[in-house]
């Protein structure tokens, strides 16, 4: 990948974290909105699947954003939504449109991609990395 591909990767995966990231934030202490876009409101602590859903994308959205272990984060944020389109929206209606699902789809879609293509370069993972391979200094 050349180097304007890499940093609209790291772009891409940066923003799409933040925003996944802050669904977490919603469903778990009622910020931003709240959870289900009701203020205040907060998924009770364990319930399934709301809470757990909540602390996926907290943890992962978090780790995605910042690039640490992003291969394995984005697999489990990928499977998150693809759970959440297929239980809580595709029984309301065939297409993404018609069961209000476009969000789970498209966040399912882009953590696969960037599981697939990597973090880019601008991460944590590139870092260590790219720190890993520089060669010991010598002794003299």
């Amino acid at each position: 990948m050349d180097r304007a591909g890499g940093a609209i990767l790291s772009a891409v995966r940066i923003v799409v974290s933040f925003l996944f990231l802050c669904h977490g934030v919603a469903i778990l202490f009622g910020a931003l909105g709240g959870a289900y876009g009701r203020p205040g409101s907060t998924a009770p602590v364990g319930a399934w699947p709301q809470w757990w859903a909540g602390l996926i994308h907290l943890v992962a959205g978090g780790l995605v954003l910042v690039g640490l272990f992003t291969v394995p984060a984005a697999l489990l944020s990928s499977g998150e939504m693809a759970f959440a389109y297929f239980t809580v929206h595709q029984p309301l209606g065939v297409l993404p449109l018609q069961n209000h699902g476009e969000l789970a789809a498209l966040y399912a879609w882009v953590f696969l991609l960037i599981a697939v293509l990597g973090p880019g370069p601008y991460a944590l993972d590139s870092l260590l990395r790219r720190r890993h391979r520089l060669p010991a200094p010598r002794k003299e």
